[in-house]
């Protein structure tokens, strides 16, 4: 059976997809999220009751209505994501910018605390048979195991997980129903007038919404992952998955309610186990935790390749490890967040303490898709009315989970804030810097070099420096060049070619683009490529550019064949030779502290990501990598003084 993540129809398969990919997170929540709200204290009614109230109407108000009805409306043909999401609006408005940035920097940093508190929280449960089980190891290890997999793409990590999500969401709702019919009085929790109590007065309360918060984390990675299953899919899918989930929650109050007293000794999850299923039961929710980092991991591929396109992001390598469209793995990215992970894991040791790093981060992201969201629906059904009422009610929910969040802030919440003020400064820099770059980027006007480019390609003098020179440039008008690369062709050293082409790539806002047009400047002499490309698919310029070259040989619009006299009555064919500029940051400059902080890092940075070369999947074996100074604000140097011999 295909797999189909776009398009209208719901399969099976792409509904597997779904359960394996984008639930993880949210679908493990019952492992911790009542045991987090009861704490140490005394179990009451008060605090079951209210505690799973504030959980079905979190699921309901921010997961169902927000995410799943209204965000994920919001797609970028068929691609999800909070710079999706920013793509549809950006030139309404500059600013939006800000909360993208925010969102897309917590939403990163959450993806590093979601797989070792998943793992861990799972693995410890093993400590109920083997007490002294040494959970870190195996912690490292499993989540090694994970990263691993991620080279194979999100479509066999979805056909190897999805069954097993579906055994694991059946037991859910099996186990919670067996307990809620020996206390069905426990339905009446959804009733939001104990939410209400709970918050307003119950002492302390209002704090508890801190680990209430846990249930809803993943649905920003559900957004995140729209365009590898797509929205009927996950929309089919997550109606089973909320029933699933509620029937666990209120299984677990209908438990802890004949504990009603007593301070909580065991984890709910598996106090409705029967003690003949317990094993099976850990086994299965071992794995399942497994499974809960998967959706933050593909959602952050997704969010660094919108980052790079949007200029947000060092361009880093990405791969396609399949022919379905997206799937996604960034090898620098899925490596960073092992390191991150491991680090985690290394540090905190216990998913309790993990707890206190966790959740804090993603209502920040939570927030930012809120006002791009309000944006977004103004854009679409123009009435102030109607927004205003969306804003404000996700804002004073966001906002309140956001409040009672900080106070895990000294307890470990800085972790996770550390971690993603570390990727927005990235973020920062590298707009900054692509913004500094632009406005020193000099254009002429080709046509008034014609002339000297074909005298150039007729004088024998000079010796001939390839058959064909295909520079690629940044100029978006096909009738201007860079004046870098005229500076290379007649003044660096003389760059004597038959044919000259000049090759400009342009990403568009449509994902899976295919599109190119050819332009001769001057026949047999002057010719450019445009290449408009989707921002999903791969930058093979080498593969392109001569697929390219053989439709024109085809149509008799150009002879590539060499021009050399002993080559030519051979009709061989003449050499390529691509030729990228790179700029380095020149000595000559004397910039103010902030535009130096800038590009000090940016080149930095540049240092350990893809070369322009390999970024645009060019053959090294025929590419000449040329640097150019960058001078932005020239130093003032002292006047000289001659003096006689």
């Amino acid at each position: 059976m295909s797999f189909k993540t776009k398009g209208n129809a719901v399969s099976t398969a792409g509904i597997l997809i779904s359960l394996g990919i984008i639930y993880g997170d949210i679908g493990t929540s019952p492992l911790y999220v009542m045991k987090a709200i009861i704490g140490d204290a005394p179990i009451s009614a008060a605090l079951v009751y209210g505690g799973i109230s504030c959980v079905f109407w979190t699921l309901t108000l921010q997961t169902t209505v927000k995410y799943v009805l209204l965000t994920l409306q919001a797609d970028n043909n068929g691609e999800g994501g909070i710079f999706s999401l920013y793509t549809l609006i950006r030139r309404k408005a500059a600013w939006l910018i800000v909360p993208a940035m925010i969102g897309g920097a917590a939403l990163l940093a959450d993806g590093i605390i979601t797989p070792p508190i998943s793992v861990s929280s799972a693995i410890e449960g093993l400590r109920m048979l083997y007490p002294d089980l040494p959970t870190v190891p195996i912690v490292l290890a499993i989540l090694t195991g994970l990263f691993l997999m991620q080279r194979f793409g999100t479509e066999i990590v979805g056909k190897a997980f999805g069954p097993i999500m579906l055994i694991w969401f059946t037991m859910l709702g099996s186990l919670g129903s067996i307990s809620v019919i020996h206390h069905p009085e426990i339905l009446q929790a959804l009733n939001p007038y104990y939410a209400y109590q709970l918050l307003v007065n119950y002492p302390g309360g209002f704090w508890l919404l801190g680990a209430v918060f846990l249930c809803t984390t993943g649905a920003e990675a559900l957004y995140s992952d729209l365009g590898h299953c797509g929205r009927p899919n996950i929309r089919f899918s997550w109606t089973y998955v909320k029933l699933s989930l509620l029937l666990n929650y209120l299984g677990q109050g209908a438990w802890l309610m004949t504990q009603e007293g007593n301070v909580l000794h065991e984890n709910p999850f598996y106090g409705i186990m029967p003690a003949w299923f317990l094993l099976l039961g850990i086994t299965v929710a071992t794995i399942a935790a497994i499974i809960a980092s998967q959706a933050l991991v593909t959602g952050s591929f997704t969010l660094i390749g919108e980052a790079i396109r949007l200029n947000l992001w060092p361009k880093v390598k990405l791969i396609y490890p399949t022919n379905q469209k997206g799937q996604l793995y960034v090898p620098s990215i899925n490596w960073l967040l092992w390191l991150g992970c491991i680090g985690v894991v290394l540090y905190f040791r216990e998913s309790s303490q993990m707890e206190a790093a966790y959740g804090l981060a993603i209502t920040m992201a939570m927030l930012s898709t809120t006002i791009l969201m309000s944006y977004y629906l103004y854009t679409k059904c123009k009435s102030r009315v109607l927004v205003s009422i969306f804003l404000a009610v996700y804002l004073a929910i966001e906002l309140a989970f956001l409040v009672a969040n900080l106070s895990k802030f000294p307890h470990g919440g800085w972790v996770s804030l550390l971690i993603g003020g570390v990727l927005l400064t990235i973020m920062y820099i590298w707009i900054n810097a692509f913004d500094i770059k632009r406005s020193l980027t000099e254009y002429v006007r080709l046509k008034q070099y014609i002339p000297a480019l074909k005298e150039l390609s007729a004088d024998e003098s000079v010796p001939k420096y390839a058959t064909h020179l295909v520079f690629m440039t940044s100029a978006p008008h096909p009738k201007e060049i860079e004046s870098k690369i005229i500076y290379s062709i007649f003044q660096r050293r003389p760059k004597r070619a038959d044919i000259y082409w000049f090759v400009h790539v342009e990403t568009t806002d449509e994902p899976f683009t295919t599109e190119y047009k050819v332009r001769k400047i001057a026949d047999d002499a002057v010719i450019r490529v445009d290449f408009r490309l989707g921002f999903r698919i791969e930058q093979r310029i080498n593969l392109f550019f001569r697929k390219v070259v053989e439709e024109l040989v085809g149509n008799g619009e150009v002879d590539i064949t060499s021009r050399y006299y002993s080559l030519n009555k051979q009709h061989l064919i003449g050499d390529f030779r691509f030729v990228v500029l790179e700029k380095f940051l020149s000595y000559e400059n004397d910039l103010p502290l902030k535009k130096r902080f800038i590009m000090e890092w940016y080149f930095n940075i540049k240092e350990y990501t893809s070369s322009e070369s390999k970024w645009f999947g060019l053959d090294t074996s025929s590419v000449k990598v040329e640097k150019v100074p960058l001078v932005i604000m020239p130093a003032q140097l002292p006047k000289l003084k001659r003096l006689s011999t």
